[in-house]
């Protein structure tokens, strides 16, 4: 009995140093390009050595994974929207890019470098294109070919990178930025695929 105690204590610590790591990265990427977080600077960060994050994740691009996966919850959590609520989901979104946008950016840029994060990139992509679909089924067109084309346009005026332009290069109020963007995205709605 004492050893199956000894094993679940065992597990325990385990996760909770894997949980502490994941932690310290998201925090680190958050802040930091992703060349400038090394895998020294999240054990640093965790409390725990540079070879504790290696067994836990194998590489950086391993860890990157972990952040990933609590990033993606974040984001879905971040972006609970009504479907048809066109405002309440541009403020959800606008609010998650507030948190996250500039990492995302700054992790599209990596993936040039870092092959490795283009599967993650692409599963991101993939869900907000879901969100997009979700949010905006009734007013999505009956064929496939047109309802595709209008998600694509919708995200094309949702996507981070039009956020970072209104943001961060025009310098636009957070305010403004949902305004313009919510303009977007309803003429995408009122025009329709042609």
């Amino acid at each position: 009995m004492a050893r199956s105690y000894t094993m679940g204590a065992r597990a325990d610590g385990v996760a909770d140093t894997r949980d502490r790591i994941v932690e310290a990265a998201t925090t680190l990427f958050l802040e930091q390009t992703f060349d400038d977080v090394t895998l020294a600077a999240i054990a640093k960060a965790s409390g725990v050595s540079h070879q504790t994050v290696l067994n836990h994740f194998g590489s950086k691009i391993g860890v990157a994974m972990a952040v990933a996966e609590v990033l993606g919850r974040a984001t879905a959590d971040a972006r609970s929207a009504e479907p048809g609520d066109l405002r309440g989901a541009i403020h959800a979104l606008v609010g998650d890019y507030e948190q996250i946008g500039d990492a995302n950016v700054r992790w599209v840029a990596a993936s040039e470098q870092y092959e490795e994060l283009v599967p993650l990139l692409d599963t991101a992509r993939a869900g907000h294109q879901q969100w997009l679909r979700e949010v905006f089924a009734a007013e999505l067109p009956h064929g496939a070919t047109a309802a595709k084309r209008m998600v694509l346009a919708l995200h094309a005026a949702t996507d981070v990178h039009t956020w970072k332009l209104l943001r961060r290069e025009l310098h636009l109020s957070r305010a403004e930025t949902e305004r313009i963007m919510t303009d977007l995205v309803a003429g995408v709605l009122r025009g329709g695929t042609s």
